[in-house]
Formats: C-alpha cells, sequence, structure tokens
C-alpha cells in the first residue's frame, strides 16, 4: 500500500473511462435507426476489429437493430444495457399485452455459431436472476418473457435479424 492508501500500480483511469461510457451510454437515444427493405439494414463505416471498442459498437448495432424490430411491432423499450449484480440485459421492452420482454440480443458474422446457440443453460440462468431483480426494482407483478434476437451480418454490409419470442421460460 502508498501513502495514499491504494494499491501500488492501481490508476483511477479504467473507473474513469467505465463511468464515461456509462454516461454516454444513458444519453444515448433510445430509438435505433430505420430498417432497410426484408428487415435487413446497411450500415456503412462498422468495420469487424478484434479490438474492445469495435466489439462494443458491433452489439450497440445489433441491439440497435432489434431495439427498432420491437418498436416496430408496438413495443416500448424501457431500457438498454441494464446491469446488476448477477449480469446485463441488453434490452427490455413493453409489449403491447404489457409484458416484460427481456431480450438477448446476439450479433454473429456469417458463419459462426448461431445466437440462439450461444445462449446455453448457464446463461439463461444469469439472465432470469437479473431479470427478477430488475422486476423486483420496477415491476413486481409484470408477465415476464424472454426473447433471443439473433443479428447476423453479411459480407456486404446487411443485417438480417431472426427473433425468437419466448425462447426459454
Amino acid at each position: 500500500m502508498s501513502e495514499t492508501g491504494k494499491a501500488s500500480g492501481a490508476t483511477e483511469q479504467p473507473v474513469r473511462a467505465a463511468t464515461e461510457s456509462r454516461k454516454a451510454r444513458e444519453t444515448r437515444p433510445l430509438s435505433p435507426p430505420p430498417l432497410g427493405e426484408g428487415g435487413a439494414e446497411r450500415r456503412e463505416g462498422v468495420q469487424a476489429s478484434r479490438s474492445m471498442e469495435s466489439r462494443k459498437a458491433r452489439g450497440n448495432l445489433g441491439e440497435d437493430i432489434a431495439a427498432r424490430y420491437l418498436t416496430e411491432r408496438g413495443c416500448t423499450i424501457l431500457a438498454r444495457q441494464w446491469r446488476c449484480r448477477y449480469g446485463e440485459l441488453d434490452l427490455i421492452a413493453r409489449d403491447p399485452s404489457g409484458a416484460v420482454r427481456f431480450v438477448e440480443v446476439k450479433l454473429r458474422k456469417r458463419g459462426g455459431i448461431p445466437g440462439r446457440e450461444a445462449v446455453d443453460a448457464r446463461k439463461r440462468e444469469r439472465l432470469r436472476k437479473t431479470a427478477l431483480w430488475w422486476l423486483s426494482e420496477n415491476d413486481p407483478d409484470a408477465v415476464a418473457r424472454f426473447d433471443v434476437a439473433e443479428v447476423r451480418a453479411d459480407p456486404d454490409g446487411l443485417f438480417k435479424l431472426d427473433y425468437i419470442p419466448d425462447a426459454f421460460a
């Protein structure tokens, strides 16, 4: 420990960066960009890269596409990237019947593992716990459903959405 009470080598930069990204996420508008014909969307300037920023941008793009799909069907987006100690919920939406949809969004390149297969038993259990926490804080009497939105990216820049309602209980 140093004189300041911090472990040697500890910096405040990661905390500050996490706070800045959280603020940016909170101020991001909830209305996603419009979809093109046939549920596919072309986005320019999103390049496949292995860096974390690029991965985050691609994840946000997948969430934007799924959020647009839901709003076009009369749903209201209640939260995006909601976090608690159990994990993160990509999208939380209320459908026209009043049910709360917890949507796990998976963005996949062509030839990758299908998104629905990436939501294994362990991930489903984490999503259930996180959703229960959200419901206990926001709407304890709501009917809940768990959906999976798989967004696939083609090499030519088109994105296709496979939406699986009630993917698991």
